[in-house]
């Protein structure tokens, strides 16, 4: 007799239904044989050599992810725009036998590996078609909020996909006064939508109007004043045309971040500039070597004026990795003394800056962990699972935590993998049980 072989999210990983399958090619749960991913509903189970049961849990029983993206769903802009803009807002078109983004003229393809969570590796493509091609979880925080809770993730932060990760698409809108709606439209959807499916897990973070100061900083008081923990920023701003953090322009934004205490999560990618690699590379490549913007980026702002001026603001390098960051900073602070009397630098030294202003988020660094914790500082560092993009733990968060944890002491894994980001986003992480779903 045939076995159904529908792969069975159950928690924390895909496991085969394994039950009969009838003439009609389906089995006695309901699956047939065109269903590859099934997502069910039981709250946690890991692979057995884990000795894991339902309720147990092997590193900590809630972790904070401060890395997590959205799918926008289609109606985002439509349903919140001012009916003037509606024809020309973000909104989703059928052509060609599959779903375009379609926005002041042009048509975009933006899911990508932005959209693979829960399918195996092997099914993996640069781009889905359609909405349809993703498990729900992507694009309706409902789903989204009960993956995370199976998976043992209580809080999330998420940063936007169609706007890019620092919110800059909007940038270059031609009208700005459609770029304006399109801000506060996707900052009203994080709030009203978003967020109140599961308020309890989802950590509010807007964007703002990145071509105004003036303006950004309206909206960043506008979302303070509804309960926002943080700001999407671009890691670098003179990639887009706009002036460098070496001047004053931003000098409102940050203003209004240390008024409000919000930090400013600045993602990997979310300024387009990218480390160099050979035309006929693999896409692996580009991936490999992510980090390098984190890196130019972070270092940068520790030698600008903005922490000078600023000295109690938060950045936190999203996706940026840890295990380079030491190695960066003894560069950064022997090149600071030996050419200071000649090139205009302070006596703060980058390390300095770093240990007071910035955090570094991992996902799976086991030796990131052992080798750079204490030199960054066990308590600037953040925990992301990067749902539901092709780095992301989900559905193994606790197989991938014992393997990433495994011999660091109890207090530091907690530290890393909520309790640091309870402080720093004036969050608290539940436990998985005191969760609230929208249904």
């Amino acid at each position: 007799m045939t076995s159904c072989t529908a792969q069975v999210l159950r928690g924390a990983i895909y496991e085969a239904c394994g039950a009969p399958v009838d003439a009609d090619g389906r089995c006695e749960a309901g699956h047939g044989t065109g269903d590859a991913v099934v997502k069910a509903t039981e709250h946690h189970r890991a692979a057995p050599d884990l000795n894991l049961t339902p309720g147990r849990w092997p590193v900590t029983s809630k972790f904070f992810s401060v890395d997590d993206h959205i799918v926008e769903p289609a109606d985002v802009w439509s349903k919140r725009v001012p009916a003037k803009f509606r024809d020309t807002a973000p909104h989703v078109v059928e052509a060609d036998g599959r779903e375009y983004w379609e926005y002041e003229g042009t048509r975009a393809l933006t899911m990508g590996l932005n959209a693979v969570a829960g399918k195996p590796r092997d099914q993996w493509t640069m781009e889905p078609t359609r909405f349809s091609d993703m498990i729900p979880g992507c694009y309706d925080p409902a789903a989204r909020a009960r993956d995370m809770v199976s998976d043992g993730i209580t809080a999330s932060v998420c940063f936007p996909t169609l706007p890019r990760f620092g919110g800059v698409l909007f940038n270059d809108f031609a009208d700005k006064e459609l770029a304006d709606a399109c801000v506060k439209a996707w900052n009203d959807f994080i709030f009203e939508e978003w967020c109140a499916a599961a308020p309890d897990l989802f950590v509010p973070m807007p964007i703002c109007q990145i071509w105004d100061p003036i303006a950004a900083a309206a909206e960043i008081r506008r979302n303070a004043a509804r309960g926002a923990r943080a700001l999407c920023f671009p890691e670098e701003t003179s990639y887009l045309g706009l002036p460098s953090f070496f001047s004053d322009h931003w000098d409102p934004i940050w203003d209004a971040v240390t008024e409000a205490d919000l930090p400013v999560c600045m993602h990997i990618g979310s300024s387009g500039n990218t480390a160099f690699q050979p035309p006929d590379a693999p896409f692996s490549l580009t991936i490999s070597l992510a980090f390098v913007a984190a890196a130019q980026s972070s270092v940068g702002l520790m030698m600008s004026p903005v922490p000078r001026k600023f000295p109690t603001v938060k950045f936190v390098m999203s996706e940026g990795g840890i295990g380079w960051v030491p190695a960066a900073l003894e560069r950064a602070d022997r090149q600071v003394d030996r050419h200071r009397y000649w090139s205009g630098d302070d006596d703060l030294l980058p390390s300095e800056v770093c240990r007071r202003n910035f955090w570094f988020c991992m996902i799976e660094e086991p030796w990131g962990i052992q080798a750079a914790r204490y030199e960054i500082g066990v308590d600037h560092i953040l925990w992301e699972s990067d749902y539901p993009h092709a780095d992301t733990t989900f559905p193994n968060t606790q197989v991938s935590t014992k393997v990433v944890f495994d011999g660091i002491p109890d207090d530091e894994v907690a530290m890393i993998s909520y309790q640091n980001a309870e402080k720093l986003f004036h969050w608290p992480c539940k436990e998985p049980d005191e969760i609230l779903i929208a249904d």
